[in-house]
């Protein structure tokens, strides 16, 4: 029984020891708006950093040198962009052609898209083909 009461006393005499180093938490609510608006400015500084990316690569700044533009300009006027300003031209560098004129490639399809037409014996167009048919 002694036991217990030195484990008791002990016991608490350690609980008021730690009870100074607890420290309070003051919560409040946060408005959707605020929300919206961190989820905004982190995907805005997303897609700048992919522009920045895209910016710094040595074929671009080539390119961007031969027209007279400076990179470090650019870098700047990339960051001065509004969230959705970033978020557009992100978007435009993600869906530009990778290497020329998307006018090329849709004649190419188109061609192709005729040819084999012309194979199968739906059409009758390019004279140097024969029907399947």
């Amino acid at each position: 029984m002694n036991y217990i009461k030195r484990f008791f006393s002990a016991f608490v005499a350690a609980a008021f020891l730690f009870t100074g180093s607890i420290h309070t938490v003051q919560a409040a609510m946060i408005s959707s708006e605020q929300v919206a608006a961190s989820a905004v400015t982190s995907s805005g500084e997303q897609d700048r950093e992919r522009i920045i990316a895209a910016l710094s690569r040595e074929d671009v700044q080539a390119a961007m040198v031969a027209r007279g533009i400076d990179p470090a300009q650019a870098k700047e006027r990339v960051a001065a962009l509004t969230d959705e300003e970033a978020s557009t031209v992100a978007a435009q560098i993600d869906n530009a052609p990778a290497g020329g004129n998307a006018f090329i490639g849709a004649i190419v399809l188109i061609f192709l898209v005729l040819l084999l037409t012309d194979i199968l014996g739906f059409t009758k167009i390019f004279p140097f083909t024969r029907s399947v048919r």
